[in-house]
């Protein structure tokens, strides 16, 4: 896998994965079992690929959960471009993304003969979100060293706010959703990038919908719940 599908991964994993569900939240009943499609288009609105998850396993210790998520990405041909899993706890009413386990297992497959150092701050989602309301902060951090070289690349998720609440319906339904809108930069040798994101997110499913955009304010790409299963 090369670097900036890494990097793309992240994105990818870092945004959608805001669905996954604990039943510690108003916002993520977790069951096992529960599955969801996710439809990604680019920015002409044509179908780029289908990311399906399914929530594998949920252990509940005390006010603490610890699930694991499958996830199955395929392109627009429905040709497999990867296999994976991670796992969320839910604490005090917060869910969090542990993002060492973002990481493919192909990826670390392929640079298994170099030394790779991951670091970062994880994605928060608190249960009392409102209008108005500010974020913390998220970001993940890879060194990976080869043949005495050092590569360093990073995503940082900044400006994070509840920016307001909209309905969104798409093929899975109808939702009453909380939009959350951040900053995406994504730092890689020399190369400096920075993507504006929002996110949909409805009580009881998680993320329904999610948008990309250059600095202009155009789309650059999107992603839809298109299916839930229960």
């Amino acid at each position: 896998m090369k670097i900036k599908s890494i990097i793309a991964l992240l994105f990818l994993i870092g945004t959608i994965s805001l669905s996954a569900q604990d039943n510690c939240s108003k916002f993520y009943p977790m069951n096992e079992g529960v599955s969801m499609e996710y439809t990604n288009y680019n920015k002409k609105g044509k179908v780029e690929g289908v990311s399906s998850y399914k929530v594998v396993e949920a252990n509940h210790t005390g006010d603490t959960t610890t699930a694991n998520m499958s996830i199955n990405l395929k392109d627009n041909k429905g040709k497999e471009v990867y296999n994976t899993d991670y796992s969320l706890t839910c604490s005090n009413n917060t869910v969090t993304l542990d993002y060492e386990s973002l990481l493919p297992t192909e990826m670390m497959e392929q640079y298994g003969d170099m030394d790779i150092e991951i670091s970062g701050n994880d994605i928060e989602i608190p249960n009392n979100l409102s209008v108005g309301q500010n974020l913390n902060d998220a970001n993940v951090a890879m060194k990976i060293s080869m043949s005495g070289i050092n590569m360093n690349m990073s995503v940082d998720m900044t400006n994070r706010k509840v920016e307001k609440k909209e309905s969104v319906t798409t093929t899975a339904g109808t939702f009453d959703c909380f939009v959350l809108y951040s900053e995406n930069r994504s730092k890689m040798m020399m190369a400096n990038q920075v993507y504006p994101s929002r996110v949909w997110l409805a009580e009881g499913v998680g993320m329904v919908k999610q948008e990309t955009y250059k600095k202009n304010g155009d789309v650059m790409s999107s992603t839809l719940l298109t299916a839930l299963s229960k």
